[in-house]
């Protein structure tokens, strides 16, 4: 039996999120990849390291989740985002 692929593994993955009500607008794989990572990000884990882990190739491609604090903390100054932090 061959083993399976990226596709079928993000098909089940999504059809999991679907069933338990996560309704994201990428179901898939991504999702629980960029879960994952942003998980890392928030933990302090160095960028070089979670690199390494998820297989970035270009250390671009990891920074960009760094940016998904900012718009936390614009929420927290704003005054709408307490149950932020």
């Amino acid at each position: 039996m061959a083993p399976i692929d990226h596709a079928a593994v993000s098909t089940r993955a999504g059809y999991y999120l679907r069933k338990a009500g996560i309704d994201v607008p990428r179901p898939g794989s991504h999702t629980l990849r960029h879960t994952c990572v942003q998980r890392l990000v928030d933990a302090d884990f160095g960028f070089k390291t979670i690199g390494d882990y998820v297989g970035h190739r270009n250390p671009a491609s990891t920074q960009i989740y760094g940016k998904a604090a900012i718009e936390a903390l614009r929420q927290v100054a704003l005054g709408d985002g307490e149950e932020v932090l």
